[in-house]
């Protein structure tokens, strides 16, 4: 995970210059009510490299803690389907606010290029076909993840009625 995030970051000039003021700052990614029937997960902390890239740290280590990342997991499932419809997950930021903005400017501007990264494996032909292809299934579970979503929203307001 951290090396495919360090390629999207390293491909963008503009967002290791942002972020290379903040080296050795870390942030928490933190899941907030996690289901207790799933196995738990760890925080997972990150620090910025003077290069302007991430890398993993250790919990408790030297490095200075400057932002905190609380997503709701409060449902896994349901986050997921939202990501599909291009929902945003809620989070919850605390600590420093020129980082924060340096974070959100990352969330807001970069993307991952898999198609481009596909065409330098296997050509830029069949990874446009691949492409094609896993955009019609991600349409598709969206399309699917918006009746679950109506459906659940009916469901809620037929109870809300009785």
């Amino acid at each position: 995970m951290i090396l495919l995030l360090n390629h999207i970051v390293g491909r963008e000039a503009q967002a290791t210059a942002r972020l290379a003021p903040y080296a050795g700052c870390s942030l928490v990614l933190h899941l907030q009510s996690w289901p207790v029937q799933l196995p738990a997960v760890p925080d997972l902390l990150l620090a910025v490299t003077p290069a302007g890239l991430f890398e993993l740290a250790e919990l408790g280590g030297d490095k200075k803690e400057m932002l905190r990342i609380e997503l709701d997991a409060s449902n896994p499932a349901m986050q997921f389907l939202s990501l599909l419809l291009g929902d945003r997950p809620r989070v919850n930021v605390q600590g420093d606010a020129g980082f924060a903005g340096e974070i959100h400017w990352l969330l807001d501007n970069l993307r991952w290029d898999a198609t481009d990264d596909l065409a330098r494996l296997i050509g830029a032909a069949p990874a446009h076909q691949v492409a094609r292809w896993g955009r019609a299934v991600a349409e598709g579970l969206a399309g699917l993840a918006g009746t679950a979503a109506a459906i659940k929203s009916r469901a809620a307001s037929g109870r809300e009625t009785a």
